[in-house]
C-alpha cells in the first residue's frame, strides 16, 4: 500500500543509494557509506513492512525501527560531512529529508501508542 510516508521513505532510499554510489566511486569510501546505505534504506523497508502488519503492536514496532534507523542515518550523515566526504549541500538536503521522516514517524508512533 503506497501512502505519503511510503513514497517519501522510498524516495529517500533512492537518494541514499545514489549518495552511496557517488561516495564509493568518487571517494573510494566504503565503510562509513555502507553504514549509511544500510540504515538509510532500512527506513523505507520497515515502512513497507509496516503496511503488512498483523496488529497495531506490530505496526508500531516496525515504525519504531524505521524511526531509530532515521536517527542512525542522521548520525552517519553527520560523520560523513564532518570528515569531508559529504559537501554541505548534500548533507543539508539528506539530513533535512531524514529529519522530516523522523518527525512523521514519531507522530504516527505516538498516536498509535496512545490508542492502546
Amino acid at each position: 500500500m503506497e501512502n505519503n510516508l511510503y513514497i517519501k521513505s522510498y524516495a529517500f532510499a533512492v537518494k541514499i543509494v545514489k549518495t552511496y554510489q557517488k561516495l564509493a566511486s568518487s571517494n573510494k569510501e566504503y565503510v562509513l557509506s555502507n553504514q549509511l546505505l544500510k540504515c538509510g534504506t532500512s527506513i523505507g523497508a520497515n515502512v513497507a513492512e509496516s503496511n503488512g502488519s498483523i496488529s497495531k503492536a506490530d505496526f508500531s514496532a516496525k515504525l519504531t525501527i524505521s524511526y531509530k534507523e532515521c536517527l542512525e542515518t542522521k548520525f552517519w550523515l553527520s560523520i560523513l560531512k564532518d570528515t569531508g566526504y559529504l559537501d554541505n549541500e548534500t548533507y543539508t538536503a539528506l539530513y533535512s529529508d531524514a529529519d522530516e521522516l523522523a518527525k512523521i514517524l514519531f507522530t504516527i508512533i505516538k498516536k498509535t501508542r496512545n490508542r492502546f
